[in-house]
């Protein structure tokens, strides 16, 4: 893995506003107008829900609020660009008039991700990390948008279908580096781009417990990581639970994520991370004043 001059991590920028990265991870809540996504399909499928499901988010502790129209759950079959633009505009459009929390569109389509940013959205997040539209690219360099790139093997449908890597860290590492120059060389600012290491995405359990305990190793390409663990069977390999009865095992592993170095976290269950990431803020609050020595010990940066 190449180890690039590091960006400023300390902010991202989307469009004219920049959203400050620190040691406690920024909140990302999510928003999906589906009928069949895995945690809550069908719950906020109606736009005034939608919309009033994001500003609870919001007033929770989200300063993203990601909003999807198409599920990217395992074997989950894509949605038309007009059903996905009937779904989602409506819901950025309030949202981005209604909140100061960032709006962020989640798509791999360039015709919805173009209309979401006219509507008042900052960010792209791209599942694909540009492989299905890689227009998107440009899309962000002319608008100034956020731009996520996540990183899948195939496609929802097909994505868990016997996954399997030689070196697990060097391919999401270089795959994801690999798309970031994409993006630099179509003219997106370094600072504008998150990379997301894409747990639960292309990956067995096994593979998503070791990329959360190496997002240092990820980070080394100096961009800042986004860590969707949320909720994701991953928790819960024997599926005793269901999706939206995974909080314990969520929580714990955003605080991991948060420990290797994670600068936003995507979540369901805003106002219970928010909780926690302020137990975690205080305990960093005093590692410092005992001279860093517990944050040293964890290999987090003080």
């Amino acid at each position: 893995m190449t180890v690039q001059a590091p960006a400023d991590r300390s902010v991202w920028r989307v469009r004219a506003r920049t959203l400050p990265l620190g040691p406690v991870p920024l909140l990302m809540g999510v928003v999906n107008v589906t009928p069949d996504s895995f945690s809550d399909g069908g719950a906020f499928l109606d736009p005034d829900r939608a919309v009033e499901h994001g500003l609870a988010l919001a007033a929770a502790g989200a300063s993203i609020l990601d909003v999807g129209g198409e599920s990217t759950r395992p074997g989950a079959d894509p949605v038309p660009l007009e059903e996905e633009l009937e779904r989602v505009i409506p819901v950025v459009e309030a949202l981005a008039r209604s909140t100061s929390a960032a709006v962020s569109i989640d798509t791999t389509k360039l015709e919805v991700a173009r209309a979401a940013l006219d509507a008042g959205a900052s960010i792209v997040n791209d599942v694909s990390a540009l492989r299905f539209a890689p227009d998107l690219a440009e899309l962000a360099a002319e608008t100034g948008a956020g731009l996520v790139l996540m990183h899948m093997r195939g496609e929802p449908r097909t994505m868990q279908s016997d996954p399997r890597y030689d070196d697990l860290f060097t391919e999401i590492g270089g795959e994801l580096e690999a798309a970031a120059e994409r993006a630099r060389v179509a003219g997106v600012a370094r600072e504008a781009i998150v990379l997301d290491p894409g747990i639960g995405f292309g990956k067995t359990a096994a593979d998503s417990l070791r990329t959360l305990a190496g997002l240092d190793r990820l980070a080394a390409a100096g961009y800042p990581l986004l860590v969707g663990h949320s909720r994701k069977s991953f928790l819960d390999p024997e599926r005793r639970r269901a999706a939206h009865d995974r909080l314990p095992e969520s929580l714990a592993a955003g605080l991991l994520a948060a420990l290797g170095g994670a600068a936003l976290l995507r979540v369901h269950d805003v106002e219970e991370h928010a909780r926690a990431l302020a137990i975690y803020a205080r305990w960093r609050e005093a590692a410092e004043s005992m001279g860093g020595r517990a944050v040293e010990e964890t290999g987090a940066e003080p």
